[in-house]
């Protein structure tokens, strides 16, 4: 409860009036109930601002994929899961493809590409309404030297008049086109029954992003260096990566092994400011990494060692801690960072860290690649104490012995005794203490430094709340 206000510490109090409340029961879920069944992988493929973000929400049935009238919006391979007659498939949102494209372009027609090579079927987006136009031809030549099935779509086509522009899409050489709206949903159904058509029941490689294996969120201010950890772990160029700030928009999954285990990671956008003061792209970023972030069980948050802690830095820690999420803090850059800088850090963190002291705490270069794998014990440590249930018999035991040496504050000339305390959920531990009065938050972060002496949580959030007796009225 570190750091917290008195409103933060209110909010799961509450009252009882008879002890058979006391035995409260776990209100976990089982988020890893899902069997985790391997799906096939549909990429979406076309040059830039030919609507593919529109089309895969229209598949989806929900606005997943970040959409904006500016070109190039889609810069790196997107994953989302979709659904359609009871058939369960991957959907690769991707950047827009240019074969001669430089920069940054050049990497995001690399992801692009890396899409065509990976999928079990693909669906190339023209623009009906431009027509075919050389680069459109230059993706075909690509697609047809892979072995895996093509479907051509011919978007934008909102109504009969544009059928007959879009019928000259044949000479293309994919067969047919299947004329559909994405933004009006014209023809989606009978292009998703093709789809499910040519796609396997299975894919030809194992390994898209799922189910079982633990998720990590990566998230830290723009330009931190999410995108090339994600990299350094995967041992693949799995993100864009470029100088420009804020190169990631979408949220990107990627299995990867560490340490003898099989971990999901999602690099998220960077936040750059406080979500009701973002536009555009930036807007919906914030709201995919704030959905990213409550979908995974720890976060890495990445810090700039070689700058000072920043205001925006501060606003993510607080997104994750009221995320209840496991933390773990990884100080980027440190090859960056000399002993002056190192001891002015130690004061940064003591001064501006106070909310989480409870995070562990790694220093690392994505760079270079230095100490990346100490983020391994990190990570599985934080889990642990995330996943930890003390015995009630065990929590009650202590909790009298720590108040008879240490009562809380009087209020309102009487003293309010603890009567019994439970674990009511783990993921984030979460523990509730029936009492005859209220506790003041001071106590309160008592208590959870206690607690944490005696049980650990290192890397992850406790939560504590108070159910206070109700009043019985008089007679």
């Amino acid at each position: 409860m570190s750091g917290e206000t008195v409103g933060d510490v209110l909010a799961g109090d509450g009252v009882w009036s008879d002890e058979s409340e006391w035995e409260l029961t776990d209100l976990d879920g089982d988020p890893e109930a899902a069997d985790h069944v391997p799906m096939p992988t549909l990429a979406v493929v076309g040059r830039p601002n030919v609507g593919k973000s529109t089309l895969v929400n229209r598949i989806l049935g929900r606005r997943e994929a970040v959409v904006e009238d500016v070109p190039g919006v889609t810069r790196d391979r997107v994953s989302y899961e979709a659904n359609w007659a009871g058939r369960r498939f991957w959907v690769q949102d991707t950047g827009g493809w240019e074969p001669d494209a430089k920069g940054l372009q050049q990497s995001v027609a690399r992801q692009a590409e890396l899409a065509m090579n990976t999928a079990d079927a693909i669906v190339l987006v023209v623009d009906a309404v431009v027509g075919a136009t050389a680069t459109d031809e230059a993706a075909v030549k690509v697609l047809r030297r892979a072995k895996t099935p093509v479907i051509l779509v011919a978007n934008k086509v909102d109504d009969q008049r544009l059928e007959a522009d879009a019928s000259a899409l044949w000479s293309l050489g994919l067969g047919e086109p299947r004329m559909v709206s994405a933004a009006h949903g014209r023809g989606t159904g009978d292009l998703l029954d093709d789809i499910l058509g040519v796609l396997p029941e299975t894919p030809r490689e194992t390994g898209g992003p799922g189910g079982g294996p633990r998720r990590v969120a990566l998230v830290g201010k723009p330009n931190v260096g999410k995108s090339s950890l994600l990299n350094k772990l995967s041992g693949d160029e799995r993100s864009v990566v470029h100088d420009i700030a804020g190169t990631t928009v979408d949220p990107v999954d990627s299995l990867v092994e560490l340490g003898g285990k099989v971990w999901r990671f999602v690099d998220t956008a960077g936040l750059r400011r406080k979500v009701a003061n973002a536009t555009g792209t930036e807007f919906y970023a914030s709201l995919r990494t704030k959905s990213a972030l409550e979908a995974s069980e720890v976060a890495i948050m990445l810090i700039d060692a070689s700058q000072p802690v920043t205001e925006q830095d501060l606003r993510v820690i607080s997104l994750v801690a009221d995320s209840g999420r496991a933390l773990v803090l990884a100080f980027n850059k440190w090859d960056l960072v000399d002993e002056d800088r190192r001891l002015q850090l130690d004061r940064e963190v003591d001064r501006d860290l106070v909310r989480v002291p409870w995070a562990q705490r790694v220093n690392i270069s994505a760079q270079t690649g230095r100490a990346v794998q100490k983020l391994v014990p990190a990570m599985e440590t934080a889990l642990e104490s995330w996943d930890k249930r003390i015995p009630t018999g065990r929590l009650n035991t202590w909790l009298k012995e720590v108040i008879a040496a240490t009562p809380p504050p009087m209020r309102g000339g009487r003293l309010p005794r603890v009567l019994f305390a439970t674990q009511a959920t783990t993921r984030p531990p979460t523990f509730v203490l029936f009492s005859t009065g209220f506790l003041e938050a001071g106590y309160r972060r008592f208590l959870e430094r206690r607690l944490r002496e005696e049980f650990g949580f290192d890397g992850s959030p406790v939560r504590i709340s108070i159910r206070v007796r109700e009043k019985r009225a008089r007679k």
